[in-house]
């Protein structure tokens, strides 16, 4: 367990739980042993008594902040946690812990900072120079982040999530070192299921850019398998909501408030790995929109609308959260799943712009199987599932694009990259701006970018991922099966 540090000077207390006396090396020391057992909360109970009685041991105000991250109180937390650090200026996993928080805040640039003090006090902190590499990938500096994570799996061969980093970024041009470590017999013995999860899902992308597509689908349906195995599919849950939100929206009672000139709401929407981030680096190129990012901000202000019996404008409350009053700049938000709301938005925000997202049906649901998010998306291990899925999300956008068509644009990502001039003009003029020819060029955007598509993007718009389900017919064959019997898909033959 990190952050447990040097043992501090004695001191007689009671513990939380008795009047027992025990020294404070003796309490610090069972904190400890609760935290690494995963019995977080009763650690947690020990290091708020042990602070309140006055130790100033850094480990304690460092895990204790660990905690309090964990639970959201994250100003509580960066408290904590620089007063570690005022306690002992040398103790580096206390600059690791805080960095996780900025990270998790999506404050890169200072989690940045503290991973490099952390690194210069602790040369041979493995997951720090991960965890750096991790964040300079989603900057866009991708030559530093391969740097680093090579430092992460120099000091620890074992670290499988430094491999799988590694892998996507991995050019094909040469042979690195860690490539013949990622396939030795030696990596796969005793580890546990993410451990492996993260092993056969880089081996694939090694093999995906040798063109060795059948060992590729070999450790795809591992990975996957093994993913379905501690988490089950949400497909049926996510399909049943569709529905619901469809009601709902048909029974919305539209208000017809003045609002004044607010500013556009673009809400980009679709599948995971339809081509959704492109398109929000394309629009995030006009200076006067902000990015959102994947923010699950609209669902969240659609609850507390409900909960308030209708009485505040659901409109209010999602300009409150984005702070809206104070900065009248236009936003994107990528959502994905916010096609389920399409009906609701339409007709509930002022202003608003809907654009979908959409791509050849293999494609998208290979790309899903192939990715690996970190969380969510269930049923992307599931070719079948994400059949059902993608189906789900079609129907419902074609039957809300005939009820709000002037809201909605569809942005089919196959002619995108295919004649990107053409039709990133036509979204631009959708969306009523000036033309600028930057808009041709997004992989100059050097916006954050924390998805799966984060390496991709940072490269001209390309055509290469167009067919790429032909090279995996026999693995998608259950999903081609289903998608075939849909009269536009029938040419797509096994």
């Amino acid at each position: 367990m990190k952050g447990f540090g040097e043992k501090n000077q004695l001191k007689k207390i009671k513990t939380p739980k008795n009047a027992e006396i025990l020294d404070s090396d003796q309490l610090i020391k069972k904190a400890f042993t609760l935290q690494a057992q995963g019995r977080t909360l009763e650690a947690a109970k020990h290091y708020a008594y042990l602070i309140k009685h006055g130790i100033k041991d850094y480990r304690v105000f460092s895990n204790y902040g660990i905690f309090l991250n964990e639970i959201g109180k994250h100003k509580e937390a960066e408290l904590e946690l620089k007063k570690a650090i005022s306690l002992n200026p040398k103790y580096a996993n206390a600059y690791y812990n805080l960095a996780v928080l900025f990270i998790g805040q999506g404050n890169l640039g200072k989690a940045e900072l503290e991973l490099k003090k952390a690194i210069k006090l602790k040369s041979d902190f493995a997951i720090a120079y991960y965890n750096l590499g991790f964040i300079l990938k989603d900057l866009g500096r991708l030559k530093e982040a391969d740097s680093y994570n090579q430092k992460a799996v120099e000091i620890d061969p074992h670290l499988t999530d430094a491999y799988l980093s590694l892998s996507t970024m991995y050019s094909g041009d040469k042979t690195p070192k860690w490539h013949n470590q990622l396939f030795s017999e030696s990596l796969i013995k005793n580890k546990n299921n993410r451990e492996l999860i993260n092993i056969f899902f880089a081996r694939s992308n090694i093999f995906h850019r040798e063109g060795k597509y059948q060992e590729s689908a070999e450790n795809l349906i591992n990975a996957n398998n093994i993913k379905l195995r501690l988490n089950k599919s949400e497909a049926n849950l996510l399909i049943n909501k569709t529905k619901k939100l469809k009601i709902s929206s048909d029974n919305y009672e539209r208000k017809n408030k003045a609002f004044g000139n607010y500013p556009m709401s673009i809400f980009i929407v679709g599948l995971p790995r339809c081509g959704s981030t492109l398109v929000e680096s394309i629009i995030s190129l006009n200076s006067h929109v902000r990015d959102l990012g994947e923010v699950n901000i609209f669902e969240k202000s659609y609850r507390e609308y409900k909960e308030s019996e209708k009485k505040t404008d659901l409109s209010e409350i999602y300009w409150k959260k984005l702070e809206i009053t104070k900065n009248k700049r236009s936003t994107t938000n990528k959502w994905l799943f916010n096609y389920q709301y399409a009906g609701i938005i339409a007709q509930a925000i002022p202003n608003a712009k809907i654009i979908h997202c959409y791509r050849n049906p293999l494609d998208n649901i290979l790309s899903m199987y192939r990715a690996h998010f970190a969380t969510g998306n269930n049923f992307s291990s599931s070719l079948v599932d994400s059949v059902a899925v993608y189906s789900d999300q079609e129907e419902i956008m074609k039957i809300y694009k005939k009820e709000f068509k002037n809201h909605i644009y569809e942005l089919n990502y196959d002619k995108l990259v295919t004649h990107p001039s053409e039709e990133i003009k036509s979204l631009i003029l959708w969306l009523g701006w000036k033309w600028n020819d930057l808009y041709l060029s997004p992989h100059l955007n050097n916006r954050k970018v924390s998805t799966r598509s984060n390496v991709e993007v940072r490269s001209p718009i390309t055509t290469k991922s167009l067919g790429g389900w032909k090279n995996y017919k026999e693995m998608l064959r259950p999903a081609m099966e289903i998608i075939t019997q849909k009269d536009q898909y029938k040419d797509l033959k096994y």
